[in-house]
């Protein structure tokens, strides 16, 4: 039979990989790609990446969610995922076509909540860690 503590270890062993994964993609990936790479390449390269990104994440967060359930922290993963969905099914299109049209300041603008939401999942997914580690 599963312990809840069982269950719970689990919970944070996937909220870990979640935020090594995170900060992996936003310190190291992204930027060495956009480094390494051509412009145009290196855009639409990271196109590609960030739906997979999205998805994968989401389900991560739903699972260790699941896991911890029923707890604040479970809420605040299903919170998370549901704002990963958000950004690849509204948010990614938007900053795509601001792109492909030109406009620059819708682009930035559109960009800048992206990484203020991907920044307030890092910290969330942070505080769950360490939560289901006490």
């Amino acid at each position: 039979m599963t312990s809840l503590l069982d269950l719970q270890l689990w919970a944070q062993l996937l909220t870990a990989l979640m935020l090594g994964g995170m900060m992996f993609f936003a310190f190291v990936f992204a930027p060495l790609v956009f480094t390494k790479l051509p412009g145009k390449t290196a855009g639409g390269f990271i196109r590609e990446v960030f739906p997979v990104y999205y998805i994968t994440f989401a389900a991560v967060a739903l699972l260790a969610a699941a896991l911890a359930a029923p707890s604040i922290d479970a809420l605040v993963l299903v919170v998370v995922a549901l704002f990963f969905l958000l950004a690849r099914y509204w948010l990614m299109p938007k900053i795509n076509e601001a792109r492909d049209r030109g406009e620059g300041r819708t682009f930035n603008g559109l960009h800048r909540l992206s990484v203020i939401i991907n920044a307030a999942q890092m910290i969330a997914v942070f505080v769950v860690f360490v939560r289901l580690g006490f």
